[in-house]
Formats: structure tokens, C-alpha cells, sequence
């Protein structure tokens, strides 16, 4: 049930509420906010909030520099690791010109958009991303180390596992912002760890995932730790992966429901719009240099492959029964804008509907191992991916002219000092450890 302003002026008096935040990602994916006081929120409804968009990269330039944010009401969370008293709400926000069109460059809109065209035509979806992180030692003076916190592997326990208290304080603040945690655990690397959450609409899920990142960077830090999203932090570890989990409903009827024994025709369609696409949007999807450094090895997909369980897969249908039959995207990272991202998965997959595409043979044996010809693969580079992406009809057809060309642009620009880089790795290392 969608929230009005008279319920949100409830609950800030209820929880003491005094500074609300108005967040919003930028196209690189990029989290970045307003505080206003609490007292200025009807205003900001009414009216919107105006910001400099020639300062936020691939927004605006100088000469036509304001845009505003309208807090969206359903999003509102209070920030658990702030002040009880004198406390800080967060909502997310819509981003307008103006005269109050929306502006090309947000990517809430553009997802709530193909979300909203998805139920006319009666399809909906569940999306459940499964994101790893990296907890790292902090120096001195709270600036990130390149230490791991912990030398544990995949689901060891504590005393090797450190960042069991860290987590179970992380899961504990989702729940207080309304994110229901469902699993957590160390994953391969060491001081790696994984928090999984229930599956909701695209939309909030983008949302949740926003809000997870930022819960996990504050709790760690409040520990003396800095959390990496990185997507390759430690050269021969595991890097951090986004899966992207995929439920599609046609009129509340969950099409991947026994898919692995009877394949629905509209279910494998949509799989096999995403598998013909997934190239060129692998620089949506992997979206920093050191994103090719993960793929390929450490549980990491690079060839262009579908299975039922088979996890050295690009994607697999997973065991699964009802409500929980789904298909997973395996080759994302965390460095991604979910908006953007989850917004060109979808339109992949309904594409694949609509051109009733047929769904090939399923992978057997390691992809990981897979050298011989005829097998396709992904992308190798930043870019030969933002060159794939820049040569996509699909790609251009999705995204505003506005972000592509502004995306695209930089992805070429990092990637050109990424290769000519002495040492590539901590050229990457350097210039996004401390953002991502």
C-alpha cells in the first residue's frame, strides 16, 4: 500500500525523526544524497529539492545545471545506525527537470517505466540479488588497508570466520529498514562474506540492494572496517559477484515452476533473449576494468551458457519448487547501477518473447575449463564490451541517448588507462577501491 504525506508526518514524529535524506544513484552506479531537516520534507514533495547536476558525472553541464529530487513516500526507512535520538530517514528519490519532466538520466524511472508496461501486458517479476562483499582492516586513521580481515573459506565459523558479529549486526539493521535478511555466510575469499534477502519487485529490489550496500559499508565501518564491493580485490581469490536471481509471473503464474522437467515456452524465450543479449550488456553488468579480471575463473562465468544447476554457468535454472522457481544470472558484479542493469535484463528477456526465440541445448560439463571454438564467450575487456555495447541497437533502443553516450565515454576512457597501465591491477585498485 503506497504511503501518503500525511503517514510519513506520522511516523517521523514517532521515531523523533530531525534530518531526512534524499538519495539517488548516479549512472555508474554511484549512491549520492541531500540531507534536508525533517520539517522541509512536505516542501520537497511538493516542490522538489534542486541540485547541481553538472556535478554528478553523466548528468548535466554548467550551462543547464538544475535538476530536482521528489522523494519517493514508499521508500521511506530510518537509518539504524544513526542517532535514536534526533534520527535520520532516507527516502529515495525521482529525479526532474524543471518543468517537471522527468529527467533521462535516472534510472528509477526508467525501471519503474518498463516494470509499470510489464503489468499491462500482465507479466510480472520477483528479483533477488545475491551480493558478496569483502571486509578489509582499516589504518590509523580509518582509511582502507588491502588486509583481509580473515583467512576463513567458504562457511567456515568463528574463530576463523570474523565477521560473524559484523553480519548478524548488518541483518539486523536490514530487518529495522524493512529488508527481510534470509541467509548469510563466509564465502570463498578470505574476510569475503555473503547476506542474501527475500526477492521482491524490480523496483525495490534495485532499491533494497542500494540500501544493503550502504547498511554493510556503515555497520563495517562502525567495527573499524571498510567493506569492498570490489569486483577483483585479491589477485587468485574469489572476486565478488552479483547474481541476479529472475522470477517471471504471467497473471500470478510462476513460468520457471518446474522448469528443469518441463521447459515453459514463454520462460525459455525470456532466457534466451537474455543469453542473445547478455554480451552487449556486459558492460552494464561488469562495469569496471578489474571486472574482467574475475571472470572466467573462482565461480565466475565467461561463456555464454544456460543449465539447470550446472553453477559454472552464465545462467542456471536452480532447484527450486513454486514460489521460489527462478533463473540466476551469474556473471554481474556488485559495481553495477541495479537500475540500469535490471531495467536491460528485463527488456533482453521480453524481447526473447516477443521474437518466441527457441532455448538451446544446456551446457554439460565446466564451463570454466571450456577453450574449443563455437563456444561463445563474454567480453574480455571494458573495451571490447563498451564496444559491443556502443554498436547495439538492443542497448540503444533501452537507454536514453543521454546515459549511453555518457556512459560509454567514460567506460572507454578508464578502460584505455587501465590498458596502458604498467600494472593494471593496482591502477584499478587505486582509482575505485575506496568507491565501490
Amino acid at each position: 500500500m503506497s504511503k501518503d504525506l500525511s503517514d510519513i508526518k506520522a511516523m517521523l514524529e514517532d521515531y523523533e525523526i530531525k534530518f531526512i535524506r534524499l538519495a539517488f544513484c548516479d549512472i555508474y552506479g554511484q549512491q549520492k544524497n541531500i540531507a534536508i531537516m525533517a520539517d522541509q520534507l512536505e516542501h520537497a514533495v511538493e516542490y522538489g529539492v534542486s541540485f547541481d547536476a553538472s556535478a554528478i558525472g553523466g548528468f548535466m553541464n554548467v550551462n543547464e545545471s538544475d535538476l530536482f529530487l521528489f522523494p519517493d513516500l514508499d521508500t521511506f526507512s530510518c537509518l539504524p545506525w544513526r542517532p535514536s535520538q534526533s534520527g535520520v530517514a532516507r527516502f529515495y528519490c525521482y529525479i526532474k527537470y524543471p518543468d517537471g519532466r522527468p529527467f533521462e538520466g535516472d534510472g528509477r524511472y526508467l525501471l519503474a517505466t518498463m516494470e509499470k508496461k510489464a503489468r499491462a501486458e500482465g507479466y510480472s517479476f520477483l528479483v533477488g540479488p545475491e551480493c558478496e562483499f569483502y571486509l578489509f582492516e582499516t589504518d590509523e586513521k580509518g582509511f582502507p588497508s588491502r588486509i583481509p580481515f580473515d583467512r576463513a573459506g567458504y562457511f567456515d565459523m568463528a574463530p576463523l570466520d570474523r565477521g560473524e558479529n559484523v553480519r548478524r549486526e548488518i541483518c539486523f539493521a536490514l530487518e529495522n529498514m524493512g529488508i527481510k535478511p534470509e541467509r548469510s555466510h563466509h564465502e570463498h575469499g578470505p574476510g569475503q562474506n555473503e547476506i542474501d534477502f527475500r526477492c521482491s519487485s524490480p523496483l525495490k529490489a534495485a532499491d533494497d540492494l542500494m540500501s544493503f550496500k550502504t547498511a554493510v559499508k556503515a555497520i563495517s565501518q562502525a567495527h573499524g572496517l571498510f567493506a569492498s564491493f570490489f569486483p577483483k580485490p585479491i589477485k587468485g581469490e574469489s572476486g565478488n559477484g552479483l547474481h541476479i536471481n529472475l522470477s517471471l509471473f504471467e497473471r500470478g503464474n510462476n513460468l520457471f515452476k518446474d522448469f528443469s522437467s518441463s521447459h515453459d515456452s514463454k520462460a525459455s524465450s525470456f532466457l534466451s533473449g537474455i543469453l542473445r543479449r547478455v554480451k552487449e550488456i556486459s558492460v552494464f553488468s561488469n562495469p569496471l576494468a578489474n571486472s574482467y579480471e574475475r571472470l572466467g575463473m573462482n565461480e565466475a562465468p565467461s561463456t555464454v551458457s544456460w543449465s539447470c544447476q550446472n553453477r559454472s554457468t552464465l545462467i542456471r535454472v536452480p532447484s527450486a519448487r513454486d514460489m521460489d522457481s527462478r533463473m540466476e544470472v551469474r556473471n554481474p558484479d556488485p559495481a553495477a547501477n541495479p537500475y540500469l542493469l535490471i531495467s536491460l535484463l528485463l527488456a533482453a528477456g521480453f524481447e526473447g518473447i516477443s521474437d518466441e526465440l527457441k532455448l538451446s541445448s544446456p551446457f554439460e560439463g565446466n564451463a570454466y575449463e571450456v577453450r574449443k571454438e563455437g563456444v561463445e564467450m563474454l567480453p574480455k575487456s571494458l573495451l571490447e564490451a563498451a564496444a559491443i555495447a556502443g554498436a547495439s541497437n538492443f542497448v540503444s533502443s533501452v537507454l536514453p541517448k543521454r546515459i549511453l553516450d555518457s556512459y560509454l565515454e567514460e567506460k572507454r576512457i578508464e578502460a584505455e588507462a587501465y590498458d596502458n597501465a604498467k600494472d593494471p591491477h593496482q591502477f584499478a585498485m587505486d582509482s575505485f577501491f575506496d568507491y565501490v
